[in-house]
């Protein structure tokens, strides 16, 4: 058994618990990016290539283009709903218990101060007066 420096941020990328925080997050994120994909490009299709079925009227001038125009922002929610569970669940005790280690092991975030020059974005000023 190897011993991990929970310091160095290389060896800890390498480790079997931090491939396992990328596993599982592969395991959602990946299949649902593809379903939604494929839902949205249908939807773009059949606006596109059937715009008698898009024209079909569902309830007085609600036809089903509009219908399913917005179940793309209600797949959106559900999409991040469950994303938010699925990421409490079985993401964040992994990724917690990584960064507890991280830190235990003096891995600190560094921290850059801005300079004067960058004064412009805190006084309300563009970039080009």
């Amino acid at each position: 058994m190897s011993t991990i420096d929970y310091s160095d941020f290389t060896s800890v990328q390498k480790s079997e618990q931090f491939q396992s925080l990328r596993t599982t997050h592969r395991k959602f994120a990946f299949p649902m990016t593809i379903v939604f994909l494929i839902w949205y490009l249908g939807f773009v299709l059949v606006a596109a290539f059937a715009p008698e079925f898009m024209a079909i009227q569902v309830l007085g001038n609600i036809n089903l283009g509009i219908v399913l125009g917005l179940a793309q922002f209600v797949t959106t929610f559900i999409i991040t709903g469950a994303y938010v569970a699925y990421a409490n669940r079985k993401i964040d005790p992994i990724a917690t218990d990584l960064r507890e280690k991280m830190e235990g092991a003096g891995a600190v975030e560094i921290i850059i101060e801005a300079s004067d020059d960058a004064d412009y974005a805190t006084t309300g000023k563009s970039s080009g007066e």
